[in-house]
């Protein structure tokens, strides 16, 4: 156990549990990106999904509960651990910068993680305050102001101010995504032939994320009902 301990701690640990982590993320980020689409398809299909992901009457709602209890975890752990790494690799090439610019040591993605993360998240607690805290934890107030998920967001996303940080958020994200998943996948052992790769697949991945994400405000923005 000791032993695990000391590994998750290390740089080596702390890279590959970002990854792993990161890559978690990003497949959920599909399937939530899959769920907001279908509020622009069918309105009516979407608030009984979001029903459905909230309820507690069967075994599947509770394994729903089980894997967000997951997710908020990891979310954290990724979060924390990305800190730590951040300010770890700062402390190991301070020396080495002091001699060659950070531009010949490193791709202005990596050098911008921190600080998309950290607006990333300060994103994610609005968006979660918005939509999921109020649907979960002050159900009924929540269906008095709104009535529905659907309208709930239409209330947020026209809202000029919301939309525009929301696409704001998203362009950081993007800027996240694009080293993040091709770093990922290199701390795993994919690597040396496939990087020319890895790097066009992060860039695509992180654009068709963000665009498909940024449809939704600027659809109710313009109008859509």
């Amino acid at each position: 156990m000791k032993k695990l301990v000391y590994f998750v701690d290390s740089s080596v640990g702390k890279k590959l549990i970002m990854a792993l982590t990161g890559l978690f993320l990003s497949l959920f980020m599909i399937e939530h990106l899959a769920g907001n689409l279908l509020a622009l398809k069918d309105p009516k299909a979407f608030n009984e999904f979001c029903e459905f992901m909230a309820g507690t009457t069967n075994l599947i709602n509770i394994l729903v509960r089980f894997v967000e209890v997951g997710l908020f975890l990891i979310v954290i752990y990724h979060i924390t651990n990305g800190v730590r790494l951040w300010f770890s690799n700062k402390a190991a090439r301070s020396q080495g910068y002091a001699v060659n610019k950070p531009g010949d040591n490193s791709s202005f993605f990596s050098r911008f993680m921190i600080q998309s993360g950290s607006i990333v998240f300060i994103f994610l607690v609005i968006h979660l305050r918005t939509f999921f805290f109020p649907s979960r934890f002050a159900k009924e107030s929540f269906i008095n102001e709104n009535g529905n998920m659907y309208q709930s967001m239409v209330n947020a996303f026209t809202n000029p101010w919301y939309s525009g940080f929301y696409l704001f958020a998203l362009i950081l994200l993007a800027f996240h995504l694009v080293h993040g998943v091709q770093s990922a996948f290199q701390t795993l052992g994919i690597r040396n032939k496939y990087t020319p790769f890895l790097k066009g697949f992060g860039i695509a991945f992180s654009i068709i994320i963000c665009l498909g994400f940024a449809i939704i405000p600027i659809y109710f923005l313009a109008g859509g009902k």
